[in-house]
């Protein structure tokens, strides 16, 4: 089992469906509302938790009702919630719009998330030497994030960093990184590319590659992804067609899926079609933690999709 450590934040989501998104200014009748724990690092963290890796997450939830159930639910979903700290007052909160073609709109309020810190990381420095992969996103602090990153560099631990929400950075920040995974909005942030397509897309991947990462993935939703390295290796992994029901946490999966295998000394074309599976099973499912499939479910699609 490959050993991944999660730095990143933990949120609970709350789910509203509708028919639209509503336009500013809008009101639009709501069909009904849940709440779910998710959170891209915590999301990412059962992501590879339920594909197979032996998961440790370190992150912060508030003192209120919130925080037990979303420790909780790392739990019963096999992750390590050990360094999982308890901050003053509220936990993460995320504010989500699912419409009827399964697309969604989100409005983060960080709470314990945002206090998350440095000296948080270095508490833990004893799990993330331990570690094949650590993952980090961009729910936390950023000075977090990067200690994080500089912490497991040091160890000699890869990096995986999924730029979200997105954020520009300098060339210094990306000669930490191994491996970047990131979306079509986030690469044009970064890169300043616009990505509307896979020949876009390597341009993207490329230019991360050229500015110091080892290795990069640009998802393209159901356009599949495309990948590029320093050996010069590219590929272009197509998405499995399905019907998406709900698309939140899709992205969190592929991340979680792609670590876990990786971890487990993957090559880097079956740990992005195995990647790619968990996703499209993730879309067909309402929710985020409660829509990413177990390693079974994922090998399963992939041999009835094979056998097709």
């Amino acid at each position: 089992m490959a050993r991944i450590v999660v730095v990143g934040s933990v949120n609970m989501d709350v789910v509203t469906r509708v028919a639209r998104h509503p336009r500013p200014g809008e009101t639009v009748q709501g069909m009904g509302t849940a709440y779910s724990p998710g959170g891209k690092g915590a999301n990412q963290a059962v992501a590879a938790a339920r594909a197979g890796a032996d998961v440790a997450m370190l992150a912060a939830v508030g003192d209120d009702s919130f925080g037990p159930a979303l420790c909780a639910a790392l739990q019963q979903n096999g992750v390590d919630s050990g360094h999982v700290l308890v901050k003053a007052g509220a936990s993460g909160l995320a504010f989500i719009t699912v419409d009827e073609a399964g697309e969604n709109s989100i409005i983060l309020s960080p709470g314990a998330n945002g206090k998350l810190s440095a000296a948080d990381v270095d508490q833990a420095i004893p799990i993330i030497q331990g570690a094949e992969m650590l993952l980090v996103q961009n729910e936390i602090p950023w000075e977090t994030t990067w200690h994080a990153l500089a912490s497991a560099r040091r160890a000699g631990v890869r990096t995986l960093w999924n730029p979200a929400p997105a954020m520009a950075v300098s060339g210094e920040v990306l000669q930490w990184i191994d491996w970047i995974v990131l979306n079509e909005t986030e690469a044009n942030v970064i890169t300043g590319v616009a990505v509307d397509g896979q020949e876009s897309a390597h341009a993207a991947a490329r230019w991360l590659v050229r500015e110091g990462v080892q290795a990069a993935v640009v998802t393209l939703g159901s356009a599949g992804s495309v990948y590029a390295d320093r050996s010069g290796t590219s590929l272009v992994t197509p998405a499995f067609p399905v019907h998406p029901v709900d698309t939140t946490a899709a992205g969190d999966t592929f991340i979680g899926a792609l670590a876990a295998r990786l971890g487990e000394g993957g090559n880097v074309a079956e740990a992005l079609a195995f990647a790619t599976a968990a996703a499209a099973l993730a879309v067909t499912r309402p929710g985020a933690q409660s829509s990413i499939p177990s390693r079974s479910d994922i090998e399963s699609f992939l041999r009835e999709r094979k056998a097709r």
